[in-house]
């Protein structure tokens, strides 16, 4: 039986009148992949800040395995402002820099005791080239100058090194809030193949489907104040969630009836009744309960009209802009069409936030322009965010803006309507705003946005901090939105729900306007990366002189002639168990300790699947 890393008993987290959870229990174990989900405000951040330590609870117990080595990464993470980004990583809080730390003190001291066991250990935890390996990461997440002060990097830089942090310290277990947030798309896609080669177990709050999707083995939701566990993927997830919430719609109309039965039977009692009937009663209040339960995502539907939107929209003419060497467009010229709903993509630093501040005239052009027209009333969410008045509620802050959106077809909502559609319940719309959380701030600016009633919208980086559920309300609105778009995402999902096709940022001025989704993109851009490999490999081997190629294949040892013969066996064969064993932790019908063997089996096979690749690639240049 496997021992679980982190046990969680009863645990019940409130602030004042607000309850966030009651009574949740769950384990983690040796290799689990956990995410855990739930609307913004609650409860993630703070029961993940429970478990690292950093907050309080008013009732349970968090249990961690004796000699547990776990790391967290925050999702607003705090440093020195004065240290290098090499001082921060060394000045990490991790057991294999407090070992680099005492094996230097032993040097400058001079003593020897316990030196030998200082040095196993340092060489079981791989302390010795600990430098180059969080350098290796930080380059992975695009952080190349080292010796750059904390203090002069952006937010999602030092997310970046945070992130690098954790990563290189190799805990057995992992603790991760928002990890994609701040990554561009290449950056997501290498930090999802290192979690899952790696053996760590994990517990994530992300809200990336795709991301929890090929990761996690076990889904964890907390849904008015209890939680609910899915053993399998996000896809598994969304389907047994729906099973469960159609047993409790039925266990919910079921209640209702028998609730018309009971309300008759207690209106008959007399005012003084005997103990006999008080289990009754007790049962008809448990009723009463079960039938007032509301879900306020269900039936969601916001038809989103738009106000009038002639044919011309923008054309940009010969568009240049540069900041000193770096380029971001040049000579760039595109005819924008009515109803188009665009993604751009781009490794960060390319130039698409920049591209978006010159369409809405908030940056200038070095040359060209873009025409922009007559009917296009732009709503604008951008990467910044809106400052709130604190002391204001949030349904004042929306009726400042618009007291009523008018969806066409002479369908109007008031401001409190509008809220409600995007999670805003009355109760809510009456807190001040120090009250929410990031995620319902952003929630709110969004409304502030989309209640304007724009025909053209322009989101950059729109779901950053927003719950599963948000995003989909947000999906629905704008598939249905009778205007543009024009959104800048890292969210591959999202992308690929709302958009009909990209422009794609590679850098230096070059820009790709690609015919279809991030998806669709994707695997064009992995085949014609093979078909460029594949030339470059065919005319190497036609400007190789023939002797030169006779001398290599010579090379090959009868041994190594065997060997060549078996390897493409071998990776099918563990292509293939790979295959199964993904579907296998995506069932659902795996136990505890199934689940980590499988989950090991697949780092294992993973690992075996690059080695043999790399000496097929090895022996195949040898004998062509």
């Amino acid at each position: 039986m496997t021992h679980p890393l982190l046990q969680i008993d009863s645990l019940t987290k409130s602030f004042g009148d607000l309850l966030l959870f009651r009574d949740i229990s769950f384990g983690i174990a040796e290799g689990d992949k956990i995410g855990l989900l739930a609307p913004n405000g609650s409860g993630k951040t703070t029961l993940l800040n429970i478990i690292a330590g950093r907050e309080g609870y008013d009732a349970g117990r968090v249990v961690f395995r004796n000699d547990l080595r776990y790391a967290c990464l925050e999702q607003s993470p705090a440093y020195d402002l004065e240290l290098t980004v090499l001082e921060a990583c060394f000045n990490a809080d991790n057991e294999t820099v407090r070992l680099i730390a005492r094996y230097e003190e032993m040097l400058s001291s001079g003593t020897q005791e316990g030196l030998n066991e200082l040095l196993l250990q340092m060489d079981l935890l791989k302390a010795w080239d600990y430098e180059q390996r969080i350098k290796q990461i930080l380059s992975q997440l695009r952080i190349t100058d080292f010796h750059q002060k904390m203090g002069e990097l952006s937010g999602g830089q030092v997310k970046r090194v945070a992130l690098a942090n954790v990563l290189i310290s190799e805990p057995e277990l992992l603790i991760l809030d928002e990890p994609t947030n701040h990554l561009d798309l290449e950056m997501t896609e290498w930090l999802e193949e290192y979690l899952n080669r790696s053996r760590m177990s994990l517990l994530m709050v992300t809200h990336d489907r795709y991301f929890l999707d090929r990761i996690c083995t076990q889904i964890l939701e907390i849904d008015q104040q209890q939680l609910y566990a899915y053993k399998g993927n996000f896809s598994w997830y969304l389907e047994k969630r729906e099973e469960r919430l159609a047993a409790q719609q039925n266990e919910g109309e079921r209640a209702r009836n028998l609730l018309r039965r009971e309300l008759e039977w207690m209106r008959r009692q007399p005012q003084a009744r005997g103990t006999k009937s008080k289990s009754r009663i007790d049962a008809f209040y448990s009723l009463e309960e079960k039938a007032r339960q509301r879900r306020t995502e269900e039936g969601i539907r916001l038809a989103a009209g738009g106000r009038y939107i002639g044919k011309k929209i923008f054309e940009a003419k010969h568009v240049c802009k540069r900041f000193g060497d770096v380029r971001i467009t040049d000579d760039f010229n595109y005819i924008f069409t009515r109803y188009e709903k665009m993604g751009i993509v781009g490794n960060n630093g390319t130039g698409k936030s920049t591209f978006v501040k010159m369409l809405l005239d908030e940056v200038q052009p070095d040359s060209g322009n873009f025409e922009i027209g007559e009917t296009v009333r732009f709503g604008y969410y951008s990467q910044e965010g809106l400052q709130f008045d604190e002391q204001m509620k949030v349904l004042d802050v929306v009726q400042a803006i618009a007291e009523v959106i008018d969806l066409g077809n002479g369908q109007r909502l008031t401001a409190s309507q509008f809220l409600q559609h995007f999670l805003f319940p009355p109760e809510k719309q009456h807190n001040y705003v120090y009250k929410l959380s990031g995620g319902e701030r952003r929630r709110l600016y969004l409304c502030t946005v989309l209640i304007t009633n724009p025909n053209f919208l322009v989101l950059d980086e729109p779901t950053n901090d927003l719950d599963i559920l948000t995003l989909n309300i947000l999906e629905e609105y704008l598939r249905a939105f009778n205007g543009c778009l024009i959104v800048v995402s890292h969210d591959r999902f999202f992308m690929d729900k709302v958009t009909d096709h990209l422009l794609v940022f590679h850098g230096n001025a070059r820009i790709q306007n690609f015919p279809g989704n991030y998806s669709q993109y994707r695997e064009w851009k992995q085949l014609q990366e093979r078909k460029e490999a594949k030339e470059v490999k065919n005319a190497h081997q036609e400007t190789e002189p023939r002797h030169n190629r006779t001398e290599e294949k010579m090379k090959l040892t009868f041994k190594e002639k065997r060997e060549f013969e078996t390897l493409e066996q071998e990776i099918e064969q563990l292509e293939e168990e790979k295959k199964q064993i993904s579907e296998s932790l995506s069932s659902g019908t795996l136990t505890n300790n199934e689940l980590t063997e499988q989950s090991t089996r697949l780092s294992q096979i993973m690992e075996q699947i690059d080695e043999k690749t790399m000496r097929w690639l090895e022996l195949s240049e040898r004998i062509i």
